[in-house]
């Protein structure tokens, strides 16, 4: 899955009287996972990819102390969810699997 931070899903919404359609763009929130120089994976979730890639590249106070430990960290997957619960509550589930199962899911091979 490739990431583009100019993705966005646009939504139509009826108002009562008179059917008028609006269109807004809807947040949506990303579960990642980071690839470390040392060969590990690092599984997060964001409202913000583009953000959120810079701060742990950046090693700045709001990066993930355990991303900080590395010289290097490079996107290698990345899903998206309409709720930040979805996404928290898929983050929670890879975070349970063996790492050979994420390497699959890295490559493409399940879902």
């Amino acid at each position: 899955m490739v990431f583009d931070p100019r993705n966005t899903v646009e939504c139509l919404e009826r108002s009562g009287e008179g059917s008028r359609t609006t269109s807004r763009k809807m947040l949506m929130f990303y579960v990642y996972i980071l690839r470390t120089s040392s060969n590990t994976l690092y599984i997060g979730q964001t409202n913000n990819l583009e953000k959120r890639l810079k701060e742990h590249q950046g090693k700045s106070s709001k990066s993930a102390k355990y991303a900080r430990y590395f010289d290097s960290m490079e996107l290698v997957y990345s899903e998206e969810y309409l709720t930040r619960k979805e996404a928290m509550q898929r983050e929670a589930e890879l975070k349970k699997w063996p790492k050979i199962k994420k390497e699959v899911l890295v490559k493409g091979d399940i879902n």
